[in-house]
């Protein structure tokens, strides 16, 4: 199957003939179904904070907040195929869909119009114009998201990178410095680089405060091979192998390397403009109160129990209530600490409005626990799909992590993984299908074995940019 073009294409990166032949056998076969029990929801696996409990765990963050690590974890390194997919199709083979509609009548509504204006011809027609955004032009067809120009405000646009550094000096901010810390892909890191150079000085002068910007690749050995829908390897132009980062999964090993106390994750495109920002800076100080609030009592109870003597009762009792743990009738001290001596998250859930996105589910475990875990909708059996259908709330990657134990030392993250967790996704690439897997997600089974904690919060903090067209929406207006 492999030629020897394609076995040194698959040496260059750090992979071995045997692991890619794994990788599609996974396509070819699939992955086990998560063994999921039922969807999670208020008052079952959703937390809903009435206001005082909302205000209490705000106050207690910006409290506790110029004590600590914290650090903004954006996942970035994604180009931007699936948001123009629909700009190549109508380029490259003549296909107009009414997003392409959408587009031309309201092109002077997108932040990136004078942008675009600058450098079309006079007279330029329908083609020439979506051209020029994927291609010569813009470029934003070979750019990543967190490069493109998402939002206009009265002193100049903003791209999504950019409304980032906004969020981490509002809420993620510690004693004046804000750590932001982006993935982003080998090619692309050079123009982050130059953008926030030039950017970075007005920021810091606008909010009184000194940035600490970090970067990290997907290491390539981490990467899956790319198929065609009939799970034969898919090709570029130049007759090469596809390899793609394998989804978020692989960050694990990014997020390892942080070190932090408390890290926000959220992704790149999840930005909206100043003026809805107020929920989303709220609601962030909110999951991260209540995680710092969970971990102490978790803390308290493992040094108890180390300690020898303590009453179980109470130790079940809170990993059952508040870490959305369920254990079995014949649990013992032991099973308690495996269960409060892990990394810990709390993650944001809104209400489900038909946005595509896995959700909160209850999981079945091999220790005899149930669980919370976030499932896709690829991992779900076909009999249990009834579940998603009736899940109330669905996940935008709002998540706030606690990554160290009771003595102070970080967590290694990758103990925590389940290396059978992974799913196969749609892509595309220059306008092509594929199919490419995640191995696994890392707010799915690269984060399986931590305590997670769902909590509900308003709608008005997902604002996500999968397609051009949603750049037209309110949030981004």
């Amino acid at each position: 199957m492999f030629t020897k073009e394609d076995l040194q294409q698959i040496e260059k990166h750090g992979q071995t003939p045997g692991a890619v032949e794994r990788q599609l056998e996974n396509f070819r076969r699939g992955f086990p179904f998560l063994h999921v029990v039922r969807a999670a929801s208020p008052g079952d696996g959703v937390t809903v904070a009435d206001e005082a409990e909302a205000s209490a765990a705000v106050a207690r963050y910006e409290k506790e907040a110029p004590g600590l690590g914290i650090v903004k974890f954006v996942p970035a390194s994604g180009a931007a195929t699936r948001m123009f997919k629909e700009l190549f199709e109508f380029v490259n083979d003549d296909r107009r869909g009414k997003g392409i509609d959408t587009l031309l009548a309201n092109i002077e509504k997108f932040a990136f119009w004078p942008e675009l204006k600058a450098v079309l011809p006079a007279g330029a027609g329908d083609k020439a114009v979506v051209g020029a955004i994927v291609g010569e032009g813009l470029g934003y067809g070979r750019k990543p998201k967190g490069l493109v120009t998402f939002h206009a405000y009265p002193e100049g646009s903003r791209k999504a990178v950019e409304e980032h550094l906004v969020e981490g000096a509002v809420y993620a901010a510690s004693n004046g410095v804000a750590k932001i810390h982006f993935t982003v892909s080998p090619e692309h890191r050079a123009g982050f680089e130059a953008l926030l150079a030039e950017k970075i000085p007005v920021y810091e002068k606008r909010f009184g405060i000194r940035y600490e910007i970090s970067f990290s690749v997907q290491k390539p050995s981490t990467d899956t091979i790319a198929v065609n829908p009939d799970n034969t390897p898919f090709r570029q132009e130049d007759g090469s192998l596809l390899f793609r980062p394998a989804g978020h999964g692989a960050l694990i090993e990014n997020l390892n390397e942080i070190d932090a106390d408390l890290i926000f994750i959220k992704n790149i495109d999840n930005v909206t403009t100043d003026a809805r920002r107020g929920d989303t800076i709220r609601y962030k100080k909110v999951l991260a109160g209540m995680l710092l609030d969970l971990q102490d009592r978790a803390f308290e109870y493992l040094k108890a129990l180390e300690v020898g003597g303590a009453e179980l009762e109470p130790i079940a009792g809170f990993i059952e209530n508040r870490l959305c743990v369920k254990l079995p009738a014949d649990y013992d001290s032991a099973l308690l600490r495996a269960v409060l001596d892990r990394p810990i998250r709390v993650c944001g859930m809104v209400r489900n409005e038909g946005e595509p996105g896995g959700g909160p589910f209850w999981v079945a475990n091999s220790d005899g626990t149930q669980s919370l875990q976030i499932a896709e909708s690829s991992q779900i059996a076909p009999a249990d799909l009834p579940l998603m259908q009736s899940a109330t709330h669905f996940n935008p990657v709002d998540l706030v992590c606690g990554v160290r134990d009771s003595k102070g030392r970080k967590f290694d993250l990758r103990r925590y993984t389940d290396p059978s967790t992974g799913f196969i996704s749609s892509k595309s690439s220059g306008g092509r299908e594929l199919r490419a897997q995640e191995l696994p997600g890392l707010w799915n089974g690269a984060m399986a074995d931590w305590n997670t904690v769902f909590v509900d919060v308003p709608v008005t903090t997902f604002s996500p940019v999968k397609v051009v067209q949603d750049l037209l929406r309110p949030q981004h207006q």
